[in-house]
């Protein structure tokens, strides 16, 4: 009988032994793997993921098994130290099984469940801070971006279509999502990141998705893409200049403090980057402007932009025009297709026409034309030239997602 009770006792030892590895190892390997500033392998990515979904479920069965062992060993266990080391089991296994129901990404960045708004005129944000600005309909919303590079992202709804709006600061990416797929409208939650580039995950599916491109990496809907929504990136002194009438994001008033700085950029620019950039001759924080047309991808340094005010140039064998604004920092591109004929634009020089908003002026009409792409003097007056997206990245997270871009060096 003894003997069967240390048997018994050694059992009970080893279960809990089990059970704690197993338990510990569903916070661990998503933490491990899937955390800043170190590469992620799609296999080890996928592991991660897998884990971290059957994590709660399995670490449950697991507090069950230590449980079990807590109670035969104590019955059989003769020995002190027998008996606290199956205590210190079952509390270590209990508190790792409570650690996979925590999205530690959302204890550093907390999400915006309900997003507040207030109107253009009373909005507390700088003229030369950064929005992130759409427009459908009659309605128009601007994300300030000090606040979107905090939150990551905010579910919302626009003229009556439900958007994600998304912000990852380490790599400058802005992009807005339409929330609906399959007639199911998703809401999206912070998941990790992915070299780089935040990860989304939907509560809906617990499908992840890649916040750069918009397509589901893993689970129900891997391999789905979500429909990007137009948006522009502005300066809110522009921005409010436009749409005076529009609705500005509040700030969290509870996490208000934790928001970026306004130098964000400069302390982002000096962050380890995973992607090796070296071939390519580019440094991995430089700042483009990508583009996605006919199949194609092009990137533009931000830098040339803002240096020449304009750039002509063509995205799968269309003629496309990049243009400042008149606040020396908000970019726009445009389709340039306006009368079947070749199209030249050239900067004015003040910045304006006379009396006017005018940006530039083509040169065989002699139209002006303003940052919204429309001519407002000349032969062309009431033409308005197509936008298109486009939209602002660190050149590591650009060329890891787009390894096939060409860069503009004009």
């Amino acid at each position: 009988m003894r003997g069967d009770g240390r048997g018994g006792a050694r059992l009970a030892l080893w279960v809990a032994v089990l059970c704690a590895l197993v338990s510990i190892g569903c916070v661990a390997i998503p933490m491990y793997v899937i955390r800043p500033f170190r590469p992620q392998d799609p296999g080890q990515l996928a592991l991660a993921l897998t884990v971290r979904g059957i994590g709660p479920w399995l670490s449950a069965v697991c507090v069950l098994g230590v449980l079990w062992a807590l109670f035969t060993g104590w019955k059989r266990s003769v020995r002190v130290l027998g008996r606290i080391g199956l205590v210190c089991l079952c509390v270590l296994t209990i508190v790792t099984a409570c650690l996979t129901h925590i999205n530690i990404f959302e204890i550093m960045f907390h999400p915006y469940p309900a997003p507040a708004f207030v109107d253009a005129s009373v909005a507390q944000v700088d003229a030369g801070d950064k929005v992130m600005s759409v427009h459908i309909g009659e309605e128009t919303h601007a994300y300030p971006i000090r606040i979107m590079g905090y939150h990551h992202i905010v579910n919302d709804s626009v003229g009556g279509v439900p958007i994600a709006a998304t912000y990852c600061t380490l790599c400058h990416a802005g992009l807005v999502w339409k929330r609906i797929l399959d007639g199911k409208t998703l809401h999206f939650r912070l998941a990790g990141i992915n070299n780089g580039n935040a990860l989304m995950r939907d509560e809906e599916t617990s499908s992840i998705w890649q916040q750069s491109t918009g397509q589901a990496i893993f689970g129900p809907f891997k391999g789905r893409q979500l429909d990007l929504i137009h948006s522009d990136e502005l300066t809110f002194s522009l921005w409010r200049t436009e749409q005076p009438k529009g609705l500005v994001l509040k700030p969290d008033a509870t996490y208000e403090s934790e928001y970026e700085t306004k130098d964000w950029e400069q302390h982002i620019e000096k962050t380890h980057t995973v992607i090796d950039t070296r071939k390519s001759g580019i440094a991995p924080h430089e700042l483009m402007l990508g583009m996605i047309f006919g199949g194609e991808t092009k990137a533009y340094p931000v830098k040339s932009i803002l240096a020449a005010k304009l750039v002509q140039d063509e995205v799968a064998g269309t003629p496309v025009l990049i243009v400042v604004g008149p606040d020396r920092a908000s970019m726009r591109v445009f389709q340039v297709n306006s009368t079947g004929e070749a199209m030249t634009f050239v900067p004015l020089d003040n910045g304006s026409g006379p009396g006017t908003n005018g940006l530039m002026k083509d040169v065989a009409t002699e139209s002006v034309w303003d940052f919204q792409g429309c001519a407002i003097q000349g032969k062309l007056n009431g033409h308005c030239l197509k936008q298109l997206d486009a939209s602002k990245d660190y050149w590591f997270d650009w060329m890891n997602h787009h390894p096939t871009t060409s860069v503009f060096k004009g």
